[in-house]
């Protein structure tokens, strides 16, 4: 299944009146020139148009409040889906999806705002902007043309339920428009823009954003709007393909065109590569365009996924492309590049605001990028928001100094409020060097990076890296050789502790959680025991998982060999060449669809670390033999390969080690 690429044909559009057109073109052209490449800057005070009050940091250089929550407001069960735009005169906008009686994603929902004048420190009471009347009136994609000051709000439309249920497959959903030009106080009568920018085959799910659109600041196509979408299409009782787009307005938001479209195909058994929705824009200093989407349920390793436009919207220059190790859950997130960074000594910084639990939505992260979206920096290096419950977000530039990030969030679950966040560059940190490594002996092999606190102790051959449990972990950048699929393999290692409580993770490779492919080793000493776990995928068929486990835990501070096997239908667990459980395999890749990475010495989430040591880690893309796995264990020989990763662990590099 590969993807289908191109830029959309001009779907006809309902004519605006001649004489309007023509006065709205006269004010974009006269304008444009004036187009200004950031929010502008005002007057101090306060009052409408007034941005300096933003100026003013937040405390410690982050701050929070409340913004939306059913308790506060009469009428609501919970409130979802933000997004967030300053006007051209500095006015804060935060939309939301009101929802009336319950949660659901496909019930009565309002479309409702908040205002503020004064950067986010204060708000203005609620504003219904459209009110779903027993449907669903969802999606809030703002953006703002900065020539006139009018703010363009697309949304979507679907029939609502009352039985808190999503909506039926095919759902019937439609776009829709409003604007303001008074700042955001009234708006304008919906608007269907169905004929323009729903092609029919379209006829299954649609989405506007949900996050706020951009505005071309660059090049040719300088003024032109971008709204992200996603839909599928439906025939022969069944979803047929997913579609990413971009859909842009060269006149204020009067007609609109589907510009860049990537189209993914959904084989007969319900599985596809990727389904890119949920899209973060932003206009990288060159002019590109670029997207940042919330990665579900596809074949392709990663749960965002990215894609550029190097023609103001018109076509993606290349397929939207996974990002495995760039861990969140399914969610959507939310991106933005810096004004101007004074830490990145000059270097633009673009954000990603999202959780960065690779398996459950909670501690909202924000994370750098010092090239503008090319590459993420660790989880473990971007700031944390909250460890409480989070989701949906969006982010924005308040000041030069100061951002704005819009967030669902709560300490016992995601929907329970909508807050609104304040912070500075400063309390993001600036940008580090680079962490120390240690060799990876595999074929084309990067290091492995070191982080937090292993450090250096005698091992089993040689040297060995001691882990303190708490911040310490070795993981492997992303290669396409690590994923191990379907196929055979051999996980070896030597490892000593002597912890009597927690979980204890030894070498964890794939995702995290009970449905995300993966393969793991760990100590579980509080059960007596050690754990070799795989859980599969195969084709649509949900996860399954496979497991053994010894009859001792191995805690006793002495070095102990492990390996871990697949083959011929069964999983091996073997001690000391000695104690092996056998357990039958389930069929299917153990690496599919979810975040991918490999650590030693911790899981994916973060939340279990490993207190003790290891050494001579190898995995190998066959199964062994028990004479070749004797021969290693007892000399630390080297089987034939395929070698995915080989790690001795005996030297690290970099940071004064």
């Amino acid at each position: 299944m590969t993807s289908v690429l191109r830029a959309h044909p001009a779907h006809r559009s309902r004519p605006p009146h001649r004489r309007a057109a023509a006065l709205l073109a006269a004010l974009a052209a006269t304008a444009l020139a004036l187009l200004p490449t950031a929010p502008a800057q005002a007057a101090p005070g306060g009052a409408p148009g007034a941005t300096a009050a933003a100026t003013t940091a937040p405390a410690g250089g982050f701050d929070q409040q409340i913004l939306f929550k059913a308790s506060r407001e009469q009428g609501y069960f919970c409130f979802r889906i933000p997004a967030v735009v300053e006007s051209a005169q500095g006015t804060l906008l935060a939309f939301a999806e009101g929802r009336r009686h319950d949660c659901g994603d496909a019930g009565d929902i309002d479309l409702v705002l908040k205002r503020s004048t004064d950067g986010g420190r204060t708000w203005g009471p609620l504003q219904v902007v459209n009110r779903g009347g027993g449907d669903t009136h969802g999606n809030p994609a703002p953006v703002v043309d900065r020539r006139t000051g009018r703010i363009v709000l697309a949304e979507t439309y679907n029939k609502g339920r009352t039985d808190g249920l999503s909506c039926d497959v095919p759902c019937d959903r439609t776009p829709h428009l409003q604007y303001s030009d008074d700042d955001g106080a009234s708006w304008s009568a919906p608007r269907d823009l169905t004929p323009a920018i729903r092609p029919p085959q379209w006829n299954s799910w649609y989405a506007t954003g949900p996050l706020h659109g951009i505005q071309l600041t660059h090049g040719r196509h300088r003024g032109r709007l971008v709204v992200g979408i996603n839909s599928e299409s439906y025939a022969g009782n069944r979803v047929t393909a997913n579609h990413a787009a971009l859909v842009h307005s060269d006149d204020g938001g009067t007609t609109w065109k589907v510009g860049a479209l990537d189209s993914w195909p959904v084989a007969a058994d319900g599985t596809f590569r990727q389904k890119p929705s949920e899209m973060a824009l932003l206009e990288r200093s060159d002019g590109s365009v670029y997207v940042n989407g919330r990665e579900q349920d596809g074949t392709d390793l990663g749960h965002r996924t990215a894609a550029v436009s190097r023609d103001g919207g018109a076509s993606f220059s290349a397929p939207f492309r996974a990002l495995p190790d760039l861990y969140t859950p399914m969610v959507q997130g939310s991106a933005l590049l810096l004004p101007h960074s004074s830490a990145a000594g000059g270097r633009s910084r673009t954000l990603l605001a999202a959780p960065a639990d690779p398996d459950r939505r909670r501690t909202m992260t924000i994370r750098t990028s010092w090239d503008e979206g090319r590459t993420w920096e660790g989880v473990e290096r971007g700031a944390r928001v909250t460890t409480d419950w989070s989701g949906y977000s969006d982010l924005v530039a308040l000041s030069p100094e100061v951002t704005g990030l819009m967030y669902e969030g709560g300490a016992a679950d995601a929907r329970d409020e909508i807050r609104f966040a304040r912070f500075t560059e400063a309390w993001l940190g600036p940008r580090r060097g680079p962490d120390p490594t240690t060799r990876d002996t595999a074929r084309g092999a990067r290091p492995a990076l070191v982080l937090g606190g292993p450090r250096g102790t005698d091992g089993r051959f040689g040297r060995a890296l001691s882990f303190d449990g708490t911040d310490g972990a070795v993981r492997l950048p992303f290669r396409p050789s690590l994923p191990l699929g379907a196929r055979d393999f051999t996980c070896s290692l030597w490892f000593r502790y002597n912890a009597t409580t927690g979980e204890q993770p030894l070498l964890w490779m794939g995702g995290v959680g009970t449905r995300s492919p993966q393969v793991e080793v760990e100590g579980d000493p509080a059960h007596g025991r050690l754990v070799g776990r795989l859980t599969a995928v195969d084709g649509a068929a949900p996860a399954a998982t496979a497991q053994a486990v010894t009859h001792g835990a191995y805690n006793d501070g002495g070095w102990h060999h492990l390996a871990l096997r697949r083959t011929g239908g069964r999983l091996l667990l073997t001690v000391d060449g000695g104690e092996t459980t056998v357990v039958p395999d389930v069929p299917g890749s153990v690496s599919r669809g979810s975040v991918f990475g490999v650590h030693l010495g911790q899981k994916p989430d973060g939340r279990a670390q490993f207190t003790g040591a290891l050494d001579e880690v190898r995995v190998y893309g066959r199964a062994l033999g028990d004479a070749e796995l004797a021969a290693l264990r007892t000399e630390n020989a080297a089987a034939p390969g395929p070698l995915v990763l080989g790690l001795p662990l005996d030297r690290v590099r970099g940071a004064g080690r």
